[in-house]
């Protein structure tokens, strides 16, 4: 409830605005202030065409680097990983763009889709957690014992896919079997976990793709960062290498690129890639996947905790 203060207030701020606007209006300001606006308002007007002008020249000298990068894409990525197998995962925020040109740069290596898989919005939301360790604890492939530390949702079911999806490196063929996989991949469809048009077959590595917005505009935050980069972590675990790919917004805050560079453990294991909306971080990914092959990481791109622009490039 309003108080008689609060009231009398209100009332008395209407009648000051009241004052200040006739005022203003019977010409109580002296020329001189008001020259003086009129100059600060023209000034202000300037400096904001010529920021607009300085937005404009990036943009187009980041189009022209774009256009250039894509240009030489054969020739840069050329037996980048010849006759090798990747599997594709996309986060509910990850661009369709993204997605596409991703496919586009593995193919120009050398590398081959095995399929795409998209984890849901429930996937990644805390309150569907329960319900998914309960749906992987019941479709386990026989003889695969998932890793003792995955116990949060993330790594639990990045272990569960890797086990299915990826192929082991040192027999190289898959931890389960066909019927395996499919029983988890259906189970997991059907709980509204994840979906797919056709399913994913075996694997060497994976890209994880992510955006940096959610379906309400803001920066993909709270846990739902940690659970994409700890799921990346528990499909590096299976496979011969993870890379986590997204738009500069997953590189701050809670984003899944600056979880995994905030945690040694994972950044050890997982390489990132925060630009992934420029032809330079497109092409930085199947780089990054020929990296992991040999046993290394990196954190690549231009947003906080990158420490180089591309593989080999160092950060200038």
């Amino acid at each position: 409830m309003i108080s008689l203060r609060q009231h009398a207030v209100s009332i008395a701020a209407i009648f000051l605005a009241l004052a200040v606007g006739i005022a203003l209006g019977s010409g109580v300001l002296s020329p001189g202030v008001v020259s003086g606006l009129r100059s600060d308002k023209s000034d202000l007007e300037q400096s904001l065409e010529q920021a607009n002008q300085q937005i404009n020249a990036l943009e187009m000298q980041l189009n022209a680097a774009d256009s250039f990068s894509a240009a030489v894409a054969d020739r840069t990525l050329r037996d980048a990983l010849p006759g090798t197998t990747v599997l594709i995962v996309t986060t509910p925020d990850a661009d369709p763009g993204d997605v596409d040109a991703v496919h586009r740069v593995l193919g120009q290596s050398g590398a081959a889709v095995t399929g795409n898989l998209t984890l849901t919005d429930t996937f990644v939301d805390a309150s569907g957690g329960d319900r998914l360790r309960t749906v992987v604890n019941n479709v386990i492939p026989a003889g695969v014992t998932l890793q003792t530390g995955a116990v949060d949702q993330g790594s639990l079911a990045g272990d569960l896919l890797g086990a299915v999806l990826l192929i082991n490196p040192e027999s190289g063929h898959a931890w389960g079997t066909d019927a395996e996989r499919e029983l988890a991949l259906e189970t997991l469809r059907g709980g509204g976990f994840v979906t797919y048009d056709a399913p994913p077959a075996p694997a060497q590595l994976a890209v994880v793709l992510t955006g940096d917005q959610n379906g309400d505009g803001e920066v993909l935050s709270g846990n739902r960062g940690a659970v994409v980069a700890r799921f990346a972590s528990g499909l590096d675990g299976r496979g011969s290498g993870v890379v986590l790919a997204g738009r500069p917004g997953s590189a701050n805050g809670n984003g899944a690129v600056a979880v995994t560079r905030s945690d040694s453990a994972l950044t050890a294991r997982v390489s990132t890639v925060d630009d992934v909306h420029r032809e330079s971080g497109r092409l930085t990914v199947p780089m990054a996947l020929s990296e992991q092959l040999g046993g290394g990481s990196g954190r690549y791109g231009t947003g906080p905790g990158a420490t180089a622009i591309t593989v080999g490039v160092p950060a200038p």
